[in-house]
């Protein structure tokens, strides 16, 4: 079923939260002079017009980057992460929307390498058009990002972020990404692995970060943002999580500086409020908060 576009959910809270942390990794692997690759496995249509169809159906931006727009008072990772949506709006009014591709592509510099997949054909075209100016350092292909890994693990260049964000709307995609996770660490065990996941009432998702934490990785970072209480029909996404794989030693402190400001700017009601937890190779430390009031 490829019925799924992320152009109806573009800005919502979800993406807030992946693309903030996406900027943070991404800026960290750039301090080093060696080239990086950065490899989305489901890269969307790359672009979002926010004042038209699709995503003026819904309007979940409002509730996402909306909520941060006209802020004065952001922390420094949510300051960097908005500062780039405004240049892609120099003229203060909020009607275009980066997805992951492009908030990669401005963090790259010449030796650095960005591939993307896409499996829909529409959001396919469209990514291709959005990066039509791109030379060798950009490849877009048009086929199952699960699949390209095998092939594109590890990169030349030993170092690398994975980022791995389907849409859950097919069951197995929660089997599919542990698959997926568990072959990329043995093809390539030292890089940087993001997999977003949402927050649901379904067996599937309730599951997933036990499953996650059981993978052959000694150093990771689970973070999850609350923005409502479940609903009682159990429809709708409550939130989203981030699995981070050998995450950048600076990433948890950042995140503990930043999440209580996204939990209480981006939460709807009392149920709102995040965890972030981590492990590392030579001890275990964990952290999480209460809902916010």
């Amino acid at each position: 079923m490829l019925s799924y576009r992320h152009a109806f959910h573009a800005g919502n809270h979800a993406d807030v939260f992946k693309h903030l942390v996406l900027i943070q990794i991404a800026r960290y692997l750039g301090q080093k002079e060696k080239p990086f690759w950065i490899i989305d496995t489901h890269a969307g249509a790359g672009l979002y017009a926010l004042d038209a169809a699709p995503a003026g159906k819904l309007e979940e931006f409002r509730d996402g980057i909306g909520r941060l727009w006209a802020r004065d008072d952001l922390p420094p990772a949510a300051a960097e992460y908005v500062a780039m949506i405004r240049s892609l709006n120099p003229d203060g009014r909020l009607r275009r929307y980066p997805g992951s591709p492009l908030l990669a592509r401005w963090q790259l510099r010449t030796q650095d390498r960005l591939r993307l997949f896409e499996l829909h054909s529409r959001d396919a075209h469209l990514l291709a058009e959005n990066f039509a100016d791109a030379g060798k350092q950009f490849i877009v292909s048009q086929s199952d990002g699960f699949d390209a890994l095998k092939a594109l693990l590890p990169p030349p260049s030993r170092r690398g972020l994975v980022l791995i964000d389907p849409s859950y709307e097919e069951k197995r995609d929660y089997e599919r990404v542990v698959n997926a996770l568990k072959d990329a660490l043995r093809r390539f065990a030292g890089g940087t692995y993001m997999l977003w996941y949402p927050q649901l009432t379904r067996k599937e998702a309730f599951e997933l970060p036990a499953r996650l934490k059981k993978l052959p990785a000694t150093d990771w970072l689970h973070a999850a943002l609350r923005v409502r209480t479940p609903a009682k029909d159990g429809f709708g996404m409550h939130g989203s999580s981030l699995f981070i794989i050998n995450p950048p030693w600076t990433l948890y402190d950042t995140l503990s500086a930043t999440m209580p400001y996204l939990a209480a700017t981006l939460g709807q009601d009392d149920g709102a409020g995040f965890t972030l937890e981590r492990q590392k190779p030579a001890a275990s430390s964990a952290a999480s908060a209460r809902p916010v009031v």
